[in-house]
């Protein structure tokens, strides 16, 4: 077994824990290995039912156009777990993952992402970054990455939206929702938060002034929503240039200039979100909120006129009667499979609902899909999305987890 396998055997047998919410079990590890959560690096950490991988991109693409040295924390992963961990844009090879998982590992009490966020802190710390952007996995308050919020160092907040999702474990309402995100804001730094309703709203400011953190409304920046504006996006979809906004009034916070925001918010690249591969659209909607903005791409893209067949694939514990009713009217044929990462919806159960037919793997769902050299959109899981794009590229892949 190569060292990486090993690595990753030993993080996986983790799995079993769960979606462990608490910060107590990240403290103490944290502790043991030197506090890396209060490395010299200022921090950005970034919250929001979606749009917040797609916002810590563009944050850590301005930065690296500022001039500063970046590191950047994602989750999942589309095919290797490496992705997760990024040093000025490029992942970290196996080598630096192994190393960093051998001492996180060594703490048998934290969980997989609990590991795997303590292994990314000592990456970026031993990595000399000057600014890490870390993105929430769930939540927030309770967040493995909120394990950074007192140390001192984080620099600026970021809610980029609330939506229902995760309502077993965030809760029921938007009200709910919205406390568990705005409890990111540290006294004294800035909030950022994209658009939200009224009811978001007031939880934000209710929590806030608990916090102590500074509610700043993005929409407000207007000098920051020019920028988005007016920069030609590195990323496709109209709700992309709210999620440019949001980065942009962030980074105008922490000094940085029009330039390099304008280049940073050009050259974001973020794999597997409106993404064209081999003639097939991958985006990782999971929930209404992102299909709607799926819908609204496909109809700005092409007018008048469905893309022939919809791969569509979601777990157990998402919507996806509410994603279908909005996608499967615009496709001419549906097809479903099942994603991995932890219990999914049954394909054939869905097929018979929606008048579509069920694939065993994704594999067989693509051919049959591009069968005719036919236009096709995969959506419904990030899982599904890395599998497929995992496929058409011919990339390594290591398994998906969500977590």
């Amino acid at each position: 077994m190569t060292e990486i396998a090993g690595a990753l055997a030993r993080l996986y047998a983790r799995v079993p824990m769960g979606m462990r919410l608490g910060l107590e079990r990240m403290e103490a590890a944290c502790a043991r290995h030197g506090h890396p959560e209060k490395s010299p690096a200022r921090i950005i950490q970034v919250a929001g039912t979606n749009g917040k991988g797609s916002v810590s991109a563009m944050l850590a693409s301005i930065g690296r156009e500022a001039g500063v040295k970046v590191g950047l924390y994602t989750s999942p992963h589309l095919c290797e777990l490496r992705e997760r961990v990024r040093v000025d844009g490029a992942p970290i090879d196996n080598r630096t993952l192994v190393a960093a998982l051998d001492r996180a590992l060594a703490d048998p009490e934290l969980s997989f992402f609990e590991a795997m966020t303590l292994a990314a802190l000592l990456v970026l710390r031993d990595a000399a970054v000057d600014l890490a952007v870390l993105e929430v996995g769930i939540g927030g308050r309770l967040d493995a990455t909120s394990v950074a919020r007192p140390s001192g160092r984080v620099a600026a907040s970021v809610l980029t939206r609330v939506a229902l999702d995760h309502q077993d474990r965030l809760g029921a309402t938007l009200d709910a929702i919205a406390r568990e995100t705005a409890a990111i804001g540290v006294a004294g730094a800035p909030l950022i938060v994209g658009p939200l309703g009224p009811e978001a709203r007031a939880a934000v400011a209710d929590v806030s002034r608990l916090t102590g953190a500074r509610v700043v409304e993005a929409v407000l920046d207007h000098a920051a929503g020019a920028l988005a504006r007016g920069a030609p996006l590195g990323l496709a979809g109209a709700h992309q240039v709210q999620n440019a906004h949001i980065a942009a009034a962030t980074a105008r916070l922490l000094g940085c200039g029009a330039d390099a925001i304008t280049a940073g918010l050009a050259r974001v690249t973020w794999p597997g979100r409106l993404e064209y591969v081999e003639g097939v659209l991958l985006d990782a909607a999971h929930n209404p909120d992102g299909a709607r903005a799926l819908a609204d791409h496909l109809a700005a893209v092409h007018p008048g006129r469905r893309p022939r067949t919809l791969v569509f694939g979601a777990l157990a514990d998402k919507d996806a009667d509410g994603m279908l009713e909005i996608l499967a009217p615009l496709f001419e044929e549906s097809i479903f499979v099942a994603p991995e990462g932890r219990a999914p919806w049954d394909p054939s159960d869905l097929a018979r609902r929606w008048a579509g037919r069920a694939a065993p793997d994704i594999g067989t769902a693509l051919d049959a899909a591009r069968r005719g050299g036919a236009h096709a959109v995969v959506t419904g899981s990030i899982y599904l999305v890395g599998r497929a794009r995992a496929r058409l590229l011919g990339l390594p892949e290591d398994p998906p987890v969500s977590l």
